[in-house]
């Protein structure tokens, strides 16, 4: 069992920055693969980012790589999110989430935070 909290998110401008963490509690956490997916309103809930267990492998969703990189502290339990040269559209709830394998598929993690709002106003 894995519980996800996540925090960081707010208001920020065009073209700044944030950076959202995501803690877990458990043992377990650096036996699983971890993901960011964000959902804006009246949109379906989309990947944004996934690492491995390891955090030797990293996988972007198109529209943010370049601008955004996610990594972990196996010894914090904590996973990152950093964000920059955010943009209106990023403006969105973001999750993370856990699961056993690095994927871009929400289906495939099993645990799941709280989510935490990003707003981008320009």
């Amino acid at each position: 069992q894995v519980q996800l909290v996540e925090s960081g998110g707010g208001l920020v401008q065009a073209g700044g920055s944030l950076r959202l963490s995501c803690a877990a509690s458990g043992r377990t956490f650096s036996s699983y693969a971890m993901g960011w997916f964000r959902q804006a309103p009246g949109k379906e809930r989309e990947f944004v980012a996934a690492i491995s267990w390891s955090g030797g492998n990293t996988y972007y969703a198109v529209s943010v790589k370049g601008r955004f990189t996610i990594s972990r502290d196996n010894a914090k339990n904590t996973v990152y999110l950093q964000m920059n040269n955010l943009k209106p559209e990023d403006t969105a709830v973001y999750y993370c989430a856990a699961s056993t394998i690095a994927t871009m598929k929400s289906a495939a993690y099993d645990y799941w935070g709280q989510g935490t709002q990003v707003t981008v106003s320009s």
